[in-house]
């Protein structure tokens, strides 16, 4: 049933964890390059080429299910007989009722057990996406931060890590902190699970952070909107001016024609009477300032300068392809 791990014959022996992990310390507080790939398992996946998925999508899983039923009816089974098991078979990288049921039918903390194991040390991406399925039918408390790092390596383990976490009383904060950590399809993952576990923490976060100018914005923004209660934050009395334009620019990436927007309004509040855009004095002075500061970043001015200057038009392109601007 299972392959043992072989150190040394097998190429890198890493597990996904310590990967994630290794490539997350260097800058703590942004997704990892490239998503993390490689992965230490690279070499042996591409040895062993793609599995093909059942052609009844309903018996999906299913292979990895038996796999798990029989590992659970041995009373001397250990994690470790699973790390190679699942390699040539379909893993679904999404929450599957096969997997879930199979780990259902065990006793629940064979199952903890054997999932942590899994997750913390196999260098194998399929074994550790059956270790997030069983995590996320009952984790405990002390693996949200282990669950939360290996979903760093969002673009395979961001599914099951969002459903993991989405499932848990306290998995809002590890949400939240994964949402301003990964991207690509690993970030519609986690801002879809916050849309559906709503709270004053996500839909605060939901409104100002979660459309970030990326083209996968379009596949959560209709939820996002709803979630956020969108309508009520811009027409209300008081609206919510944390969510202004100025805030959104200054965590995009500089461009000219990005650079040109931005000093457009700018220039339109130092010339117009502040009663104009129906703000006091005060505020319009404070929100020019925060225009000026922006357009004075050095990335900013550099990506201006290079957009008039032939030599380093390579360097920054006069636009991008973002929806949002």
């Amino acid at each position: 049933m299972s392959e043992r791990t072989e150190p040394g014959a097998l190429g890198d022996q890493s597990s996904l964890y310590d990967h994630a992990l290794r490539l997350h310390r260097p800058t703590p507080e942004a997704p990892l390059p490239r998503d993390g790939m490689p992965y230490p398992d690279e070499d042996r996946h591409r040895r062993r080429g793609p599995r093909e998925s059942p052609v009844d999508r309903r018996r999906r899983g299913m292979a990895a299910a038996a796999i798990l039923d029989a590992y659970f009816a041995r009373p001397d089974a250990h994690p470790d007989d699973l790390v190679w098991a699942f390699h040539e078979v379909d893993v679904p990288i999404h929450r599957n009722e096969h997997i879930t049921a199979a780990a259902l039918r065990a006793e629940a903390e064979g199952v903890r057990r054997t999932g942590r194991w899994l997750v913390r040390h196999s260098p194998d991406r399929c074994s550790v996406l059956i270790g997030l399925a069983l995590l996320a039918t009952g984790g405990a408390e002390e693996d949200v931060q282990l669950v939360r790092t290996i979903g760093l390596l969002s673009d395979t383990f961001g599914a099951l890590t969002a459903d993991a976490l989405e499932r848990r009383s306290d998995g809002a904060a590890a949400l939240l902190w994964l949402a301003e950590r990964v991207g690509g399809w690993g970030r519609v993952y986690v801002v879809k699970a916050l849309c559906r576990r709503g709270g004053d923490e996500a839909r605060s976060w939901l409104l100002r952070r979660a459309c970030d100018g990326d083209l996968l914005n379009g596949c959560f923004a209709g939820l996002v909107a709803t979630a956020a209660h969108l309508h009520e934050a811009i027409t209300c009395d008081a609206p919510d001016d944390e969510d202004a334009h100025v805030g959104h620019l200054a965590r995009q990436k500089p461009s000219w024609t990005r650079y040109v927007r931005a000093a457009h309004i700018a220039d339109h509040l130092a010339q117009s009477e502040p009663g104009r855009f129906g703000l006091t004095p005060e505020r319009r002075d404070d929100l020019l300032g925060r225009y000026l500061d922006v357009l004075r970043h050095p990335e900013w001015s550099a990506a201006a300068r290079a957009a008039v200057d032939p030599e380093h038009a390579g360097a920054h392109g006069r636009g991008d392809s973002h929806i949002g601007g």
